[in-house]
């Protein structure tokens, strides 16, 4: 399960996506994950479903690392799944047996809302996938950048933002490390009941937070000794300039989001699935 995190990663490619301006990659993922929330219609997923595939496609990432990114949010997927299917009522009765109503209302919206959960997933992870940490750093602080007029710290936040995602995968790794040496010395994870394997994680996390605290210690001591005092005057090497390709992304999402907004809204049929 650890290994199955994939927030974080970044997977080396020669793609179109790769090429993109990391602000473009931010903003456009953000727009797509509003339009999975302005529509709820079996159209409007297709047309969501073909534009991300579209995506995935163009940035040379496999697929496994997709779904492999879905696993860890399964528990919520199913508790998501099952309290819409329980709790909305709404169209013809299906199943009624003692207190549970399943109705048809019911049966579709939870189907749309796992299919909404992991788009979100898949589309934050390609952004992901596809920049690495110093290029969302970059595109944040850019992007954030007309905020300093009003004295907000836009380097430092994109900075935490960056060491954060870098710690991520460094902490998944020590994590798993930490287990594989406790379980070789007779440690047992999986059995006894919930508070037995609460009390069973002690284990790993203690050595998980010492070793994070002198990761954050090592850093703080490198740059200082690299005379890092924030970001007033500082210059970047490779500054960020918008291209041809770019504007063309833009445009593409910019087309995407009228025609999810047009057919989730204004279709006059709906092609339901029940």
């Amino acid at each position: 399960m650890v290994r199955d995190i994939t927030i974080g990663q970044y997977y080396p490619a020669e793609s179109r996506i790769h090429r993109l301006d990391p602000r473009v990659k931010i903003v456009c993922t953000l727009l797509f994950l509003i339009s999975l929330f302005i529509q709820n219609s079996l159209p409007g997923y297709v047309v969501a479903t073909a534009f991300l595939g579209t995506v995935i496609h163009l940035s040379k990432v496999p697929l496994k690392y997709i779904v492999k990114g879905l696993k860890p949010v399964v528990i919520l997927l199913l508790f998501t799944v099952v309290m819409n299917l329980l709790l909305t009522r709404g169209g013809e009765t299906l199943v009624h047996f003692w207190i549970i109503t399943i109705t048809e209302g019911g049966l579709r919206t939870s189907v749309f809302m796992a299919v909404r959960l992991m788009y979100l997933v898949a589309g934050s992870s390609i952004m992901t996938f596809t920049t690495t940490p110093n290029g969302l750093t970059d595109g944040i602080e850019k992007l954030l950048h007309p905020l300093n007029k009003i004295r907000v710290p836009v380097h430092e936040v994109a900075m935490m933002m960056s060491i954060a995602l870098r710690f991520i995968p460094i902490l998944l790794e020590e994590t798993d490390k930490i287990m594989k040496a406790q379980m070789a010395r007779g440690a047992d994870f999986e059995s006894g009941n919930l508070i037995q394997r609460a009390r069973a994680m002690i284990p790993i996390l203690v050595p998980l937070f010492v070793s994070a605290f002198r990761r954050a210690n090592d850093l703080a001591m490198a740059m200082e000794a690299r005379c890092y005092h924030g970001g007033e005057g500082r210059t970047k090497m490779k500054p960020l300039k918008y291209h041809g390709r770019d504007r063309a992304a833009y445009a593409a999402t910019i087309l995407y989001m009228v025609v999810i907004f047009v057919v989730g809204r204004f279709v006059p049929f709906k092609l339901w699935i029940f």
